[in-house]
């Protein structure tokens, strides 16, 4: 068990600093790569999706269903599931879209606004904090899932930390171009990316002493569903704003076609 937590600690810094690849990208480019972006985000949704559906959400139904029964058991996977995407529902309603992290841009259009400095480093600020409480449930599901198996976790790593490389960009641009400072661009991305394993040990910490078997079904289930939220409300219009429709798609099924593999190879 402490081997695992020590797993599930290293996997959720990797995902949580990712930050820190958007922004050194927005240092060394001047235009977005729309389409490896949209190809790239289809991806993650399509992990995301399918290891919600097809792996998290059955497991937390055999853990509640082992303790309640079928039918009590399938209906509080399936409430729990959709708290999930009420709570990430209702993080996203309760920050500003110009500060929210899932309202994606373009690092040509922040390097753009450079006659506004106030206003650029009150984004680039408020972004990071937008974005470090975004991290708080992303963080706990990767942690969770590789307490859990962390074959499992492996794929969610990988998908949350490419979404989080876009976040990284639009915490660092405006902070760079308000204050002509790589070092604070790349301190307050770094540290928006840090809260994510942080966040996950603490809610670990706090729920670890009540763990059992609903509990952790229950925690999974939300988990599904707040991957699954992000999935629909972040990424997959976001890939297809910033690629042709049909780049957002391959991306998606590759995503999904990876995600099948890799599990039938541990099966």
């Amino acid at each position: 068990m402490n081997n695992n937590i020590l797993i599930a600690f290293s996997f959720t810094l990797l995902a949580g600093l990712s930050t820190t690849i958007g922004s050194c990208i927005a240092f060394f480019t001047k235009h977005t790569n729309k389409k490896f972006l949209s190809v790239s985000l289809g991806f993650s949704a399509g992990v995301m999706i399918y290891v919600s559906m097809i792996e998290i959400f059955p497991e937390a139904q055999n853990s509640i269903v082992s303790v309640h029964g079928e039918k009590i058991g399938t209906s509080l996977t399936v409430l729990s599931f959709f708290a999930g995407m009420f709570i990430i529902a209702l993080i996203d309603k309760l920050i500003p879209s110009e500060e929210n992290p899932h309202e994606l841009k373009l690092v040509e259009e922040m390097e753009n606004c450079n006659s506004c400095n106030t206003k650029l480093l009150r984004t680039g600020l408020c972004t990071a904090l937008a974005i470090s409480l975004h991290n708080f449930p992303e963080g706990l599901a990767t942690f969770v899932s590789a307490i859990e198996d962390p074959t499992l976790a492996i794929p969610i790593v990988f998908a949350i930390a490419i979404h989080n490389i876009p976040e990284g960009i639009s915490v660092s641009v405006p902070i760079y171009h308000a204050t002509g400072s790589k070092k604070k661009a790349f301190f307050y991305s770094f540290m928006s990316g840090i809260a994510e394993p942080i966040g996950a040990l603490i809610g670990w910490l706090i729920l670890m002493p009540f763990i059992n078997e609903t509990v952790f079904g229950i925690i999974f289930a939300s988990i599904a569903g707040i991957m699954v939220f992000i999935s629909f409300d972040e990424l997959l219009p976001a890939a297809r704003e910033y690629g042709e429709h049909h780049l957002s798609i391959y991306g998606l099924i590759s995503g999904m076609i990876l995600m099948a593999v890799s599990l039938l190879l541990f099966i």
